[in-house]
């Protein structure tokens, strides 16, 4: 049971750790906490299959803690964040719950919360998670009544209206929604602005027939590079849920990092917070123009770092991208496509942009496997033995611990982070000369085997 309270959100696997009386718990205490703010929750879903029944738990769970319940039904995540800052007949929702599974296979679900505009996660979930298995046995009536907000279509209205000025683009552009929640949205958009597109995969559909809905991982974006052969200039591609996004042109995929460079162009004096993933020539263009900040991975430290900071924006390599410009902060994959739409009606040759950028020779995040007990024990071996690390080790110049152990070299750097989500250690490697890259990744792998032995 303990396993599904996670540090960003709840998830886990229906009808196993996701049944009735385990949802209708969480939808009962989080009540309590919501309660401490105001009286309403709006919740929505995603496009999977069990994402309505689900919903129909929680409500239970949530009446039964005397909180009312705004229902959008098939919403992607943004709609379901935008609805906490509107107001719906007179009630503005004291927090917002949405149910996904966001890129993990079909058989998963979850629920990502806010409570008072702010992400609910980290310690406020594992103690949630401890009460609840302290309370296993509490019955919780049925009773899904709710009333019904069309966050969706405000949502729509919204956009629709900020973008006005994109009206008639004549870029040819293709859209991957991967069977997920975007195409609830975003064609709709994109007809409202007589944009000239393509959609692909646009009907929710959560056995996901055609990919994974994953933009991160490179053999889910065959089919949207196959069609941009075919003379498209832009394509865009969602996960699952509609928080992630890639960009894409007939020449480059371009990362979250790299976009944050691209928007940071268009800003006076930019504020930009980055993820430890990050490449450094992310944090050294930005502080050219402004001030970069280097930050924790995962999508409610950023949240929370960009209001506390009142950065402009904030990124994950992944394709999490925050705007604080013009927005509310939190991360909206069908946003930022018209951001990125913005940049090109301006004039911005997105090509010639990346193209200007220092070349570096950086690997994908590469996963080693390990058990959840001893993920932290081993970054903190391995932040031990750096302080006297092996004669035949490169150079370093800087130790950056704000997440995990980024070691920072002379040309380059490398990456060792326990995930928060996986049992697994993520490690990244980068550097201005290829052959360095990879005595970077050897030296600190041959460094996280001595510290797995070690313990």
């Amino acid at each position: 049971m303990q396993t599904i309270f996670r540090e960003y959100d709840i998830r886990g696997i229906f009808e196993k750790e996701l049944n009735e009386q385990s949802v209708k718990l969480i939808g009962y205490f989080l009540g309590e906490r919501v309660k401490q703010v105001g009286d309403y929750v709006a919740i929505g879903y995603d496009a999977r299959t069990h994402s309505p029944i689900l919903h129909d738990w929680l409500t239970s769970g949530f009446n039964a803690a005397g909180v009312k319940v705004l229902t959008m039904g098939l919403v992607a995540t943004p709609i379901n964040y935008f609805a906490n800052y509107q107001e719906f007949d007179g009630i503005t929702p004291s927090g917002s719950v949405m149910i996904t599974g966001s890129h993990n296979p079909p058989e998963y679900n979850g629920f990502k919360i806010t409570i008072d505009k702010k992400p609910f996660f980290g310690e406020d979930i594992y103690a949630m998670g401890r009460e609840i298995a302290q309370n296993l046995d509490k019955a919780i009536p049925d009773n899904t009544e709710a009333k019904f907000i069309d966050a969706k279509d405000r949502y729509i209205a919204y956009l629709t209206k900020e973008f006005t000025h994109l009206k008639g683009m004549n870029e040819k552009i293709i859209l991957d929604c991967g069977n997920g929640v975007a195409g609830v949205a975003i064609t709709e958009i994109f007809d409202n602005l007589a944009l000239n597109y393509d959609g692909m995969y646009c009907e929710p559909d959560g056995t996901f027939p055609n990919h994974h809905p994953d933009p991160s991982v490179e053999k889910n974006l065959a089919d949207i590079k196959a069609k941009l052969k075919e003379g498209y200039d832009l394509g865009f591609a969602y996960d699952g849920d509609a928080d992630r996004i890639a960009v894409l042109t007939q020449k480059h995929n371009i990362k979250g990092d790299e976009l944050a460079i691209l928007f940071s162009k268009t800003m006076q004096n930019p504020t930009i917070i980055g993820e430890v993933k990050c490449s450094q020539v992310m944090y050294d263009e930005i502080n050219k123009i402004g001030k970069a900040i280097m930050y924790k991975t995962g999508h409610s430290n950023l949240k929370v770092k960009i209001k506390e900071t009142n950065a402009d924006l904030a990124a994950e390599v992944s394709g999490h991208i925050f705007f604080n410009d013009r927005y509310f902060g939190y991360d909206d994959a069908i946003y930022s496509t018209f951001r990125v739409l913005e940049l090109v009606k301006n004039g911005m040759d997105l090509d010639a942009e990346l193209e200007k950028l220092p070349k570096t020779y950086a690997t994908e995040e590469i996963k080693v496997e390990v058990t959840e007990e001893e993920k932290f024990p081993l970054i903190d071996k391995v932040k031990e033995m750096l302080q006297n690390p092996p004669a035949d080790f490169p150079k370093i110049k800087d130790i950056i611990t704000v997440d995990g152990v980024r070691i920072v070299f002379e040309d380059g750097w490398g990456l060792v982070r326990a995930s928060n989500t996986t049992p697994v250690i993520v490690t990244r490697f980068e550097s201005t000369d290829p052959d360095h890259a990879k005595l970077y990744e050897e030296k600190i792998n041959n460094l996280i085997q001595k510290a797995k032995e070690a313990l």
